[in-house]
């Protein structure tokens, strides 16, 4: 009697299938749009401190001339390229979210899959395929850990953060894709793999900028566990769902394995993940479309007594919690996971899509004005917000004005998601927005017009020379 087919020998059965026979023309669509919102958070993120920290740690190790650095010269190994650019990707909390899984699998798979695609000398087509693959994967695992009668992830229940640990998963596939790995192989890339997963989000709550580092580190372990596999390491075929496989170990064994099954290859999740069409924690983005609308109704500063926040109660934590802190953000990071300041710069702010970079400065988040009103916001639990959470981010805001008059906004679904979807041209303006000041005009619309084509790509080293100095 043959042996039953395992999880991890599932997922790579239709990673070997897409990679021959290619993806349907929506997931090519969503995932051209995903490697252009990456390419351009890499370059918007290149300035910070902590993206100068791991650029230089790979411009002193250096080694094997293999892919593009964004922000660097030259070319670096695949993993300590996958390094450098998952971090950029991540860093500035604008790459997108799958719900309700809570996920952000592009800042892990594009970087990776990117970097394997230069050194393996892959094509756009080829890297399309692995892309989306690798995504199907991060957000299959991560819905397996998903609990709908908690409302929220398991991973994050146990501090773990869920997009590191199964982005590098997801992104192992991709990569493995890309080096050309049979069966066999790719099966062994999820187990070894497995043993280099990692992340925890006790900076979401007290602060450190190591979470922009995860999604680096694990596209850093995608592309090395990968390459371990080609020479010859390999992995438990039962690593996802054995006694002591990834399951049992992230999760307790609280993991619903259908979901990493049902519909595998002809149900694709990948069109459905978020785009972030603000720079900040996904939790705060229908407050700052609630702070628009009320900006648009003409409501000015001076004219405001209080605002009150309904939020979904399980996002509380992020995003209001401590109130006093969240209330005088000291840094424009701190203030991205800020529900006040989030209200209050939709009410203020503008650039990009409504809401860009510019409004998250250090400065902005010290300013007397945003601090005098933030100061004015409360956040309660909201009972709509909870229905629909964590399906959509929701947000219920109810602004009094100096003479008593109240205006409520409600917020129900996210901008960026299938039910308010970002055109080709509206994440242009955010690509546009993000390279502003780093790339030229003209570079600026090749790389968005060569992007959107980008299954028509033959020269990938040629196209990340453009985003380089």
């Amino acid at each position: 009697m043959p042996e039953p087919v395992t999880l991890a020998r599932a997922l790579a059965s239709f990673a070997v299938t897409a990679h021959v026979k290619g993806v349907p023309d929506e997931v090519v669509a969503s995932v051209r749009q995903r490697v252009l919102d990456v390419l351009g958070l890499c370059v918007a993120a290149t300035p910070l401190p902590t993206s100068r920290a791991v650029l230089d740690l790979v411009q002193a190790q250096a080694g094997a001339h293999e892919a593009h650095v964004i922000g660097l010269t030259g070319r670096y190994p695949a993993a300590q390229a996958a390094l450098a650019n998952g971090v950029l990707a991540h860093s500035l909390d604008f790459d997108d979210t799958h719900l309700p899984s809570v996920l952000h699998p592009s800042a892990v798979v594009v970087p990776a899959a990117i970097a394997s695609a230069e050194a393996n000398g892959a094509t756009g087509a080829e890297l399309v395929s692995a892309v989306a693959v690798g995504l199907e994967v991060t957000v299959r695992l991560g819905m397996a850990g998903y609990d709908a009668a908690l409302g929220n992830s398991v991973f994050f229940e146990h501090g773990q953060h869920a997009t590191s640990i199964c982005g590098a998963m997801g992104g192992a596939v991709a990569v493995g894709m890309l080096m050309g790995l049979d069966e066999d192989r790719l099966t062994d890339v999820l187990g070894v793999t497995a043993s280099m997963a990692a992340g925890i989000i006790e900076g979401n709550r007290t602060g450190g900028t190591v979470k922009r580092v995860h999604c680096g580190w694990a596209a850093h372990s995608a592309v090395m566990a990968a390459e371990l596999v080609r020479r010859g390491i390999t992995g438990p075929p039962t690593v996802l769902e054995g006694r002591f496989g990834f399951f049992e170990a992230f999760l307790r064994g609280q993991a619903d394995h259908d979901q990493v099954l049902l519909g595998l290859g002809s149900q694709w999740a990948v069109p459905g993940i978020f785009f972030k069409p603000y720079p900040a924690n996904h939790f705060t983005h229908a407050l700052i479309d609630a702070g628009m609308a009320l900006r648009a109704k003409g409501i000015r500063p001076e004219d405001i007594d209080s605002i009150e926040v309904g939020l979904p109660s399980s996002v509380i934590r992020t995003i209001g919690e401590p109130i006093q802190t969240k209330r005088a953000p000291v840094t424009g990071y701190q203030a991205q996971f800020s529900g006040p300041y989030a209200i209050v710069a939709g009410l203020l702010g503008g650039s990009g899509l409504g809401v860009g970079l510019d409004d998250f400065t250090d400065a902005l988040a010290q300013d007397p004005t945003r601090r005098a009103l933030m100061a004015r916001v409360s956040i309660e639990a909201d009972a709509r917000c909870d229905a629909v959470f964590p399906h959509q981010f929701p947000a219920v805001a109810t602004l009094t004005t100096t003479d008593g008059t109240q205006h409520v906004e409600e917020v129900l679904t996210n901008r960026g998601g299938p039910a308010r979807p970002l055109s080709d041209a509206e994440l242009g303006v955010k690509f546009a927005g993000n390279c502003e000041g780093h790339l030229d005009a003209d570079t600026v619309i090749t790389v968005q017009d060569r992007t959107l084509r980008l299954e028509r790509e033959d020269d990938l080293p040629d196209l990340m020379d453009l985003l380089t100095p």
